[in-house]
């Protein structure tokens, strides 16, 4: 009987609430739905507060009410993980209020909420690049915040997917091997692996060494393999190609645990050309 009794009180609790939030919504006293707003807000319950504030910031615009809304909706929003609604209403806050009193934090979480929406990195990572933009400007901003920490890390994380990112297609080209079909302007997946991995290292100064080195071995194998598969007249030329990559290798990772591997490549490399 006393559970019983509970999950009557509670349903109750429930149904007064709710009748509470759609006398909100219908009522014409807008102080009334902005203090309704705000109380939403502050226990968590971001969808009801979010809703009220969508018509209030409209209704309340040029009022003193109307920064606090807008930023506030953007909060909401933000909570309850709509990243890119999020991300529209505070920067229509900080374009709105310069001088603001939020406009830091505004200028915050529209980069956080790009940060928290960055895509898988195989897909386009066009997020991931104005989540960057927003972050450096927020810090040419507020080069003293209490936040640049946290922002630094987040920028770092960024960073890491946009290299990730070129790191799989370099390995995609180099999975690929001597398949043909997708060479559609000549060249070899090989010579595309090539490619991507220097464009990588050169794009991306910032890469964890442990990148920078996964990236250099893998443009030693692939041209390893471009010499394997070409014609007579350019094999000799991509062979010597491979050894001199796999000196700037070792000079550059001389405890490398691709070690074994690159001198592999260098016994089969040197055999062709000294048997020439």
């Amino acid at each position: 009987m006393k559970r019983i009794s509970l999950i009557l009180s509670g349903t109750l609790l429930l149904l007064a609430s709710c009748n509470q939030y759609n006398n909100v919504l219908k009522t014409a006293d807008y102080e009334y739905k902005y203090e309704a707003a705000k109380e939403y807000f502050v226990k968590g319950q971001y969808s009801r507060s979010a809703t009220l504030l969508t018509e209030l910031v409209t209704l309340m615009k040029g009022t003193l009410r109307a920064e606090e809304s807008l930023y506030m909706l953007a909060m909401s929003e933000f909570c309850n993980g709509n990243y890119d609604v999020a991300h529209s209403y505070f920067k229509k806050y900080y374009q709105s209020y310069p001088k603001g009193t939020y406009v830091e934090y505004a200028r915050f979480y529209a980069g956080r909420s790009l940060y928290e929406s960055v895509p898988d990195t195989r897909l386009d990572q066009s997020n991931t690049m104005t989540a960057i933009r927003e972050f450096q400007d927020f810090l040419d901003y507020y080069p003293y915040t209490t936040l640049k920490e946290r922002v630094q890390e987040m920028i770092f994380a960024l960073q890491d997917k946009l290299v990730a990112k070129e790191y799989n297609a370099a390995k995609l080209y180099y999975d690929l091997g001597t398949y043909m079909n997708n060479c559609f302007y000549g060249g070899s997946n090989y010579e595309a692996c090539i490619t991507t991995a220097r464009n990588a290292l050169l794009d991306f100064p910032y890469a964890s060494p442990q990148r920078r080195e996964e990236f250099s071995i893998m443009i030693l194998k692939a041209k390893f393999h471009l010499a394997q598969q070409s014609v007579e007249e350019k094999r000799m030329e991509r062979y010597r190609d491979t050894i001199d990559e796999y000196y700037g290798f070792v000079n550059e990772y001389p405890e490398s645990k691709y070690l074994k591997d690159a001198q592999q490549i260098l016994a089969q490399s040197e055999k062709y050309v000294n048997k020439k």
